[in-house]
């Protein structure tokens, strides 16, 4: 699978702040790749700068073989982005903002009623066109701006905070079209998120700490380097917990123990058969990677 982004030692600082540093990283066509940071991380600043709305200190920055320093206006037309706020005319109708959007890539007339149509199936918006964006739901607004990203048919989809602010049901249906985006035509998606759980499903996950890299990986790979693996036992006393000399917390009705890895969890379950009649494994979530990795925790998006 061929790289798409390359990002080579970026830099960008606003006056003492250094809001990018030294900022390395490849993305691979097709795949899910998910940037991880609190507020102030460098998310957005680096997100700015691919999209040519920012200019950088220093660095390369390469998208679908282009270089944006040299083919700014060929990089834009592969990007669609998803901004944190909604970029919408709030004043005109869904299907207004939708046109006006089309026409600065000169998609008009039949081609634009063509993919307008395709873009309200798979968002399930037809219903809505005439409607003013002000009287949206944050949900149907969110969907509108995906359908705006996507008007252009781009290469790559940003994806910034996307389903920050959303109900669950909207969530999913957010993650349902990027699903079969990526499916159908082997779309890349750039996300930023705090939400961990959106982060576990993705291909390569790169958290940034004061806008450097602190950790890179596949969401198993920072499991295993950053977290152990928990063992939730059902239907025993806590002196037969202690004999387990292991970390471990009391839960409503069970007790948590922590354990380096499976291999340790396989030799204690030999070890102590009649301790484990009731249990289940489970490997450390994305949430608590991000708080070995930088110290903090990501909850709502600010630090705890």
């Amino acid at each position: 699978m061929s790289n798409i982004i390359e990002i080579s030692n970026l830099n960008k600082s606003f006056g003492e702040v250094k809001a990018v540093q030294d900022l390395s990283f490849r993305v691979k066509k097709g795949e899910l790749f998910a940037f991880l940071g609190l507020n102030g991380a460098g998310k957005s600043t680096t997100i700015s700068i691919m999209c040519g709305q920012l200019g950088k200190d220093s660095g390369k920055v390469y998208i679908n073989g282009e270089d944006l320093d040299r083919s700014v206006d060929t990089v834009k037309r592969d990007l669609g982005v998803v901004f944190q706020n909604s970029v919408l005319d709030k004043s005109l109708s869904v299907y207004d903002n939708l046109k006006s959007r089309a026409a600065l890539y000169g998609i008009t007339g039949n081609a634009f009623k063509q993919r307008l149509s395709e873009l309200s199936e798979l968002l399930n918006f037809k219903d809505i066109l005439k409607r003013t964006v002000g009287k949206l739901s944050g949900g149907q607004r969110r969907r509108i701006d995906i359908a705006r990203a996507l008007l252009h048919q781009p290469k790559i989809l940003i994806l910034d905070e996307p389903t920050t602010g959303l109900d669950p049901q909207t969530r999913r249906t957010v993650w349902s079209v990027v699903s079969q985006l990526r499916r159908q035509e082997n779309m890349t998606v750039f996300l930023t998120t705090h939400y961990m759980e959106e982060a576990a499903d993705a291909d390569y996950v790169i958290i940034l700490d004061s806008g450097k890299i602190s950790a890179q990986g596949t969401p198993l790979e920072l499991k295993n380097s950053y977290t152990g693996d928990f063992i939730t036992l059902y239907n025993i006393s806590e002196q037969q917990v202690k004999q387990l000399e292991l970390p471990y917390e009391a839960l409503r009705d069970a007790y948590r123990v922590s354990v380096p890895n499976t291999k340790a969890a396989t030799e204690l379950i030999l070890k102590y058969p009649d301790i484990f009649n009731d249990y289940e494994i489970t490997k450390g979530k994305m949430d608590d990677v991000f708080l070995a990795v930088t110290g903090k925790s990501l909850m709502g998006g600010e630090q705890k």
